[in-house]
């Protein structure tokens, strides 16, 4: 990972109070081995840069040096694609024997499938960012995404009382940009919810170290995940 900001990470780390030695705990390495880290010696994996991210309460981005202007994870009209398909598969797998799911449902599926996926692999499956907003971690790309998908005769969108019920139009989602493996972990996600009340997957979410320990609105980074007790990171997913 190039264009890793190692002043961020000490100035972060000052900030918080917290010791070097502290941090190394953190990220499971020693103390010589973080020291290198923040001397520039040597870089951290994703993984840990996002736990470190997420230890200092900052983006991802902002350990970074952008300044060659690399795009960010989710920034590419793929990774977008990515997103879109992940969503409809998603909705596939999750939906209620009438085709039917809640928006807000949907959007922690897709949560879980990327917090599941970076626990198991250390990258997400999509990169988008996530923020803890009153429902729940959702992206700003998810209400782009239904906007679009809705235009575009993909899915419909009804209400249901006070809640938003998302359906698909077709009886398969599009999976090109998604490989096997990836496809499997939103079905058993997807799968494993499927039927519960949306009550349960939000109190679930809203449970997990990630959602507890940002601010509103704040990025969830991904790295924080690793905290978490893994009963809390798979809940009813079996794999």
């Amino acid at each position: 990972m190039s264009g890793f900001n190692a002043k961020a990470v000490i100035d972060a780390r000052k900030a918080r109070g917290l010791t070097q030695e502290q941090v190394a705990d953190i990220l499971c390495v020693s103390r010589p081995t973080y020291i290198n880290i923040e001397n520039g010696k040597k870089e951290p994996t994703l993984s840990q840069a996002e736990v470190l991210a997420g230890v200092f309460r900052l983006n991802l981005e902002d350990l970074l040096d952008t300044s060659d202007g690399v795009a960010g994870f989710a920034d590419s009209a793929d990774a977008f694609k990515k997103f879109k398909q992940v969503l409809l598969n998603a909705l596939k797998y999750g939906a209620d024997e009438d085709g039917k799911i809640t928006k807000t449902k949907l959007a922690k599926l897709v949560y879980l499938a990327d917090f599941i996926w970076f626990y198991e692999n250390s990258k997400p499956l999509t990169g988008v960012k996530y923020r803890k907003m009153p429902q729940g971690p959702v992206p700003y790309e998810y209400f782009r995404a239904l906007d679009e998908l809705e235009e575009d005769g993909v899915i419909l969108r009804e209400s249901k009382g006070q809640a938003i019920m998302l359906s698909l139009t077709e009886k398969q989602a599009p999976t090109g940009k998604l490989a096997d493996d990836e496809i499997e972990m939103v079905k058993k996600v997807s799968e494993a919810w499927k039927g519960k009340p949306t009550v349960d997957i939000v109190n679930f979410t809203h449970e997990q170290l990630p959602w507890q320990i940002c601010l509103d609105d704040e990025v969830i980074p991904y790295g924080l995940i690793f905290q978490e007790e893994p009963e809390k990171i798979y809940g009813p997913v079996q794999i």
